[in-house]
């Protein structure tokens, strides 16, 4: 877990993990240089359960550098992604693990995701259930925050991109590198992750995101072997131009 300015919800997100039904596991904090109480609630919380670890950057990294960091003291078969505002469904570690158990030939796993507020839930997402090459031209195949991998393949395609380029689309920049290299995803039909996320939070970013958004879809699909990968990103750039009004109806369209 990276977390970052999350000391008032970061409790309910622990809170999650000790909640689940599977039981042997272990937690890796780090605090990417918070500026409120984050780093003492994790402190706090670490003193009364020893299967946590906090650690921290030395300054402000992003999340990919982050996530980095946190993988130098994993040394469990998988992998778990979890943030500090968010919840997992007690049965996530379960399902996720159980499916990796039975199916070696998948490197990893996810699922919908669930959408609340402060209002409550308002969104359930899809996905695709076994997501192809194709599926990356559209959009990330994969949530980020449920994710479960073997941590051998995490390695072997040389972890997280930590890079200017990569920041906010860390995960879809990832997921381009486990399938060049032949590892695949599944995604459980099932959501087992709530997120937390305003309802106006997909109209938040910024034109340079979704800039840089279209620039690495052109490489990602580049290096996934399909001819001229710019046409393929221009619904992305295409963004730029779209009302943050329209963007925030869309995206919360039950």
């Amino acid at each position: 877990m990276g977390i970052y300015n999350c000391a008032d919800t970061l409790v309910e997100a622990l809170e999650s993990l000790e909640s689940q039904t599977y039981k042997n596991f272990k937690v890796v904090l780090c605090d990417d240089g918070s500026k409120d109480d984050t780093l003492a609630v994790a402190k706090s919380w670490a003193e009364s359960h020893p299967n946590y670890i906090v650690i921290q950057n030395d300054q402000n990294m992003k999340l990919a550098a982050t996530l980095n960091h946190c993988l130098d003291y994993a040394d469990t078969e998988y992998v778990a992604r979890m943030d500090g505002d968010d919840v997992s469904v007690s049965t996530r570690f379960e399902k996720e693990i159980e499916f990796l158990d039975s199916h070696p030939e998948y490197a990893m796993v996810s699922c919908p995701m669930i959408y609340f507020d402060e209002k409550g839930d308002y969104r359930t997402g899809v996905a695709i259930e076994k997501p192809q090459k194709e599926d990356f031209k559209y959009n990330t195949p994969f949530c980020h925050a449920p994710i479960l991998m073997r941590r051998e393949a995490l390695e072997d395609v040389g972890r997280y991109t930590a890079e200017p380029k990569t920041e906010r689309i860390e995960d879809y920049y990832l997921w381009h590198k486990f399938y060049c290299k032949g590892y695949k995803g599944y995604n459980l039909q099932e959501p087992l992750y709530k997120m937390r996320n305003g309802r106006d939070a997909f109209a938040r970013r910024k034109a340079s995101d979704r800039w840089r958004g279209y620039k690495l879809t052109t490489e990602i699909l580049g290096n996934l072997g399909f001819s001229h990968p710019w046409t393929y990103g221009i619904p992305a750039l295409m963004k730029v131009l779209v009302p943050n009004s329209i963007v925030r109806f869309i995206r919360t369209m039950k």
